[in-house]
């Protein structure tokens, strides 16, 4: 079994790591956070995708495009980075986490899920700031259930919050 200190895992993101996964033991949160998560896993964000391309006008396939490229980009960086890394997931490298929900991958840093719901957000909100009531609180949601669900540590979260905010607005630069 690693150890905490193994991954470079401090006592205070640990106890923040516990009480987020104790926190969501709870049937009724277990099950909230697992939709959030699953939801997260590109469902939510494709359907926007193709809504904005098909009602948005020309700005909504701009901005569909621009998502979809993102998208790809953030896929191919926490891909690398995860095999890069190689840090074990929480539930993997501690016996008191537990994991309520399959992990997509083996890797726990960064996590894909955050990293691609802050990139998506925020080249959405670029072309269409009024969906921010939507896209703002589901970003949130996804990247606490990461945490929530046993997947990953809250550097892993924010570490991708980083990443996704960088990638989107360095492509926001590019167009």
């Amino acid at each position: 079994m690693t150890t905490w200190q193994q991954i470079g895992i401090g006592n205070g993101e640990r106890r923040l790591c516990l009480a987020l996964n104790r926190w969501g033991a709870r049937r009724v949160l277990t099950r909230f956070f697992r939709v959030i998560s699953r939801l997260g896993d590109g469902v939510f964000w494709y359907t926007l995708i193709g809504l904005l391309a098909l009602f948005g006008g020309a700005r909504g396939q701009q901005a569909a495009l621009h998502m979809s490229l993102v998208g790809i980009v953030a896929a191919l960086l926490y891909r690398t980075l995860k095999r890069w890394t190689r840090r074990p997931r929480p539930f993997r490298a501690h016996a008191d986490i537990t994991a309520y929900i399959a992990p997509l991958d083996e890797f726990s840093f960064p996590s894909g899920h955050t990293l691609h719901a802050v990139g998506f957000t925020l080249v959405a909100l670029a072309y269409f700031p009024w969906l921010a009531p939507l896209l703002v609180p589901f970003t949130v949601l996804v990247a606490i259930s990461r945490v929530v669900l046993g997947l990953h540590y809250p550097s892993d979260v924010l570490a991708a919050t980083l990443i996704g905010s960088a990638l989107a607005a360095g492509s926001l630069l590019l167009f």
